[in-house]
């Protein structure tokens, strides 16, 4: 271990980013012990191959709320997570090529015609801020109902006439007689850590410039 007090603290999303980031961890050096892929197992951390760093699991945006607060020195999560927050204290320095989805707009297959022309709507989305800078560059004030799953159930039981959700083929849309509309964002997985961190913590640092190196092999 170094000399540092702490094991360097590394959070990754549960869900959809996590089959794709392990094997790119694994690569970088970030190995979780062999309990993390016991799916009985309830744990939230976890110790690693190099005892200088552990791992937390924790939901999406939890990850960007532990790092930008320096709880976690850096950690794994999709683009649409770093936008939404804005932390002044996170810094995403390495696309890592991976969780690709959009960030879109949808609404029923039969939409009320008012609709198209109204300068208010009401929204479902666990995306208040992106929801809300996208209406307005349209114009458009965009009162938003915050959910956090079960997005497409919205425009069916009047909750909102439009939701902002992930997309990744459609499929779940189109299942729940709703058709996409619009782009609000391109997504991708990045590395994120903390800036003081960054600045303080040599490991952290290391940490960046491997990420980085496999980016750019990837891309090679």
């Amino acid at each position: 271990m170094s000399t540092s007090a702490k094991p360097l603290t590394f959070a990754i999303p549960k869900g959809r980013i996590l089959e794709e980031a392990l094997p790119l961890m694994a690569r970088a050096g970030v190995v979780p012990e062999a309990e993390f892929h016991n799916p009985k197992c309830r744990a939230l951390s976890f110790a690693c191959e190099d005892s200088d760093m552990r791992l937390i699991r924790v939901r999406a945006f939890d990850v960007a709320t532990f790092v930008a607060h320096g709880a976690a020195q850096a950690g794994i999560v999709g683009s649409d997570v770093v936008d939404e927050f804005a932390y002044a204290d996170l810094y995403a320095p390495v696309d890592l090529d991976i969780g690709h989805c959009r960030l879109s707009v949808a609404e029923p297959v039969e939409r009320n015609a008012a609709d198209a022309t109204a300068s208010h709507l009401r929204v479902a989305s666990k995306y208040p801020n992106l929801t809300r800078q996208h209406f307005e560059r349209l114009g458009i004030q965009a009162e938003v109902v915050k959910l956090n799953g079960a997005m497409e159930l919205a425009p069916g039981l009047g909750l909102a006439s439009r939701i902002v959700d992930l997309v990744s083929t459609g499929k779940t849309l189109k299942d729940n007689g709703l058709v996409e509309t619009s782009q609000i964002m391109q997504i991708s997985a990045r590395l994120i850590v903390n800036r003081a961190a960054l600045k303080t913590d040599p490991r952290v640092g290391a940490l960046v410039d491997r990420f980085r190196a496999l980016a750019a092999k990837a891309a090679a």
